[in-house]
């Protein structure tokens, strides 16, 4: 109808964007009703509104723009997720890996070239090239699943980088090559670029970010800061002639400590990628398809199905040569081939540098064919790829689940934050959400316990603004909070009550205001609390952001492992260290070490922990010397009466502002079952210190006249 065509293709900027809304709205929604991969729905929806379908959007400078940004920004996120730990138990595999998918693509397309479609040799190792390269844009599919951290997706997204890097150095070479630049200093000024650019990253990116974490806690401040050393180590790549991906990706893995897997950071990093970018960047990819090409002759047509049989064949050799490499598992086999088989940004970046290649004779070094056939390609594995992911992701996780220990399901994990002070809120919270248990799910409990006197009311609506703080924060880590202000005559007695109310397992508290002063140490609620209660109890300050921990040092007592909580507070503090990437050291005696050497390699293998033995517990002042501004030192104490208590621990609060002062800390009171410790104390039946007159008289007394 030339009367309704006339408004196409869409020019209004306004307009543009509410039809790509649209498209991200929808998309999912249809083709999750179709029970196809949502990518696919993204690639398919540029395919009909672009210049070479309905013609509703045209492609131009935003698309270019955000194509940019997408690809970008699902290399960032690739290394920001990836588990270092894994990722350093895994290098072997991943360069096996990376080497054999560019090795067998080049060598397998190279003769395949020649043969079959009798290319010339450069044209041949060129177009090769691009069979070796690929983008692993369904990347979105596990993080969705919840496999970022898995060792085949950490396999194949480190083997992205040596492939793409390799294949842009195919591209600098023949393009030297037809420039007459290929010399000895060629060779020299390429290795000190890119030398000089990973030096840059490597060293100055991460000092640069532990200086503005520690100093600005803003969280729009920190997302931007984020996105702008992304784009910063982009650009850096693309200024030495080499793909901006690499940069990000590079970056990725730089700021990954800094930016803990629970954080709202990371939340929001994920959020903005999956809701704008990245969709973005697979409609733009849509757009680029021509599917009038399919019927524009048999040259084409021979092309782009040569060029798919050797792409996703050449890949899936690669994939299974790793797998029997290394005793990985089909699925696992499966999972790589469908992150590494899928077609993009490399590979439009070397069609367009042979497309604008003219040879001697004056023909373009890839013609026609090879350009329209490479657009099909791209359309083809990535659709391919996305059905491949999905199926394998879902495989995985369902067997996860079904791996999930009876002891977690178990657990009557209930974290409870009681919370006085609006400066504390974003640590307590933060702490919670890093030791809680992600496979339970459940929520944690805040609390503001009032005094009941005349400026009650004042004091719950100051309570209220608190919680409701609170709340904000635990749903920027996608956590769901309960709140309750209470009014209580006594606030350790508060807490108490509602500790057995809401059935909490664990607290989790700020020190003491007054912590510097040994005897204003505990402060006025803390001991009633911990003699009052025999559950869990953690009290923390932390003095820099938890994402700029380097090491957690863990000072534990003789007979730890006897106590019963002693599980429970190792697993939150792995669970910790884990989220923080950071490295463990335990001082403690022999056998407390083995037994907690057992539990991290058992069920937390990546955490990287080191093993120091302390005689004495009389020696635990003498760590202060090994803890450093950026470390957490961690005390596991222990209550009168219990196995692990010990007369030294009186001398607990001035040996820690005596020799701690101006330290990260956290003290732990373990979890005992059973009856509470003062019950426990006066029959005496786990005591294995002489008790003093003192105490016994003081016992005497409160319980002849309570």
């Amino acid at each position: 109808m030339p009367g309704l065509s006339q408004y196409f293709p869409i020019t209004s900027p306004t307009m543009i964007f509410f039809v790509v809304l649209c498209i991200i709205l929808f998309a999912p929604i249809v083709m999750g009703k179709l029970r196809i991969p949502h990518i696919v729905g993204m690639v398919l929806a540029g395919v009909v509104v672009g210049p070479h379908g309905l013609n509703i959007l045209a492609k131009d400078s935003s698309f270019d723009l955000f194509g940019h940004v997408g690809l970008y920004y699902i290399m960032f996120l690739a290394g920001l997720e990836m588990n270092m730990a894994n990722f350093r138990k895994n290098r072997v595999r991943t360069f096996t890996h990376g080497i054999m998918a560019f090795v067998i693509p080049m060598a397998m397309g190279f003769f395949i070239n020649r043969g079959v479609l009798e290319y010339s040799i450069m044209t041949s190792i060129l177009l090769a090239s691009m069979y070796a390269s690929h983008t692993i844009i369904t990347y979105p599919i596990v993080m969705r699943y919840g496999l970022a951290r898995q060792r085949s997706v950490t396999i194949a997204v480190g083997a992205t980088a040596i492939t793409d890097t390799l294949t842009l150095l195919v591209l600098a070479i023949v393009g030297g090559m037809f420039k007459g630049e290929i010399t000895g200093i060629f060779w020299l000024v390429l290795f000190l670029k890119i030398a000089a650019v990973f030096f840059v990253i490597i060293y100055f990116f991460p000092r640069i970010a532990r200086f503005f974490f520690h100093r600005y806690g803003d969280n729009v401040a920190q997302f931007i800061f984020v996105l702008a050393m992304t784009f910063l180590g982009a650009g850096l790549m693309e200024l030495i002639g080499m793909e901006g991906l690499l940069g990000a990706f590079l970056t990725g893995l730089v700021l990954n400590r800094y930016v803990p897997n629970l954080s709202p950071l990371m939340l929001h990093l994920e959020f903005v990628g999956n809701a704008i970018f990245i969709p973005y960047f697979l409609i733009g990819v849509g757009m680029l398809v021509n599917v009038r090409l399919l019927f524009g002759g048999l040259d084409t047509i021979q092309v782009a199905c040569v060029m798919i049989l050797v792409a996703l064949t050449s890949k899936w050799i690669a994939s299974f040569f790793t797998q029997k490499l290394f005793g990985m598992r089909a699925v696992e086999r499966e999972l790589i081939y469908g992150l590494s088989n899928a077609q993009a940004g490399a590979t439009l970046a070397a069609v367009m540098v042979g497309y604008n290649l003219i040879t001697p004779s004056g023909q373009r070094l890839l013609n026609d064919d090879v350009l329209n056939g490479t657009v099909i390609l791209i359309l083809v594995t990535c659709i391919f790829s996305s059905f491949t992911t999905e199926r394998a992701s879902k495989q995985i996780a369902l067997e996860n689940s079904a791996a999930v220990p009876e002891d977690e399901k178990a657990d009557d994990e209930k974290i409870m934050v009681p919370i006085k002070h609006d400066t504390s809120i974003d640590t307590l919270v933060g702490l919670a959400v890093m030791m809680r248990n992600r496979v339970l799910n459940r929520g944690i409990v805040a609390l503001n316990v009032v005094y009941d006197d005349t400026n009650r009311l004042q004091y719950q609506e100051r309570g209220r603004r608190l919680l409701a703080h609170v709340t904000k924060v635990a749903n920027y880590s996608g956590v769901m909070v309960q709140t309750q202000v209470r009014i209580a005559t006594n606030i350790t007695n508060g807490i108490k009550h509602a500790f057995k109310e809401f059935n909490a397992s664990e607290i989790i508290m700020g020190m003491h205001a007054g912590q510097d002063s040994a005897r204003q140490f505990w402060g006025e609620f803390i001991p009633g609390l911990f003699s009052g209660l025999n559950r869990q109890i953690i009290i923390v300050r932390c003095l820099r952001p938890f994402n700029t921990i380097r090491r957690i040092q863990v000072a534990v007592p003789s007979r730890a492992e006897l106590e019963p909580g002693f599980y429970r507070w190792l697993e939150r503090l792995t669970r910790m260290a884990e989220n923080l990437e950071c490295r463990m050291q335990f001082h403690a005696k022999r056998e407390t070490l083995s037994l907690i050497n057992q539990y991290i390699q058992s069920r937390h293998p990546s955490v990287q922990a080191e093993y120091t033995y302390m005689a004495h517990w009389i020696d635990m002042p003498k760590l202060s010397s090994g803890v450093a501004d950026d470390h957490l030192f961690v005390v596991v104490t222990a209550r009168k009466g219990t196995i692990s208590y010990k007369s030294a621990l009186e001398r607990l609060p001035e040996e820690l502002t005596g020799n701690f002062s101006g330290k990260s800390l956290m003290i732990i009171f373990p979890d005992q079952y059973g009856e509470s410790v003062d019950i426990m104390t006066f029959a005496d039946p786990q005591h294995h210190e002489q008790r003093s007159a003192y105490d016994m008289l003081t016992t005497w007394i409160r319980k002849r006249f309570s």
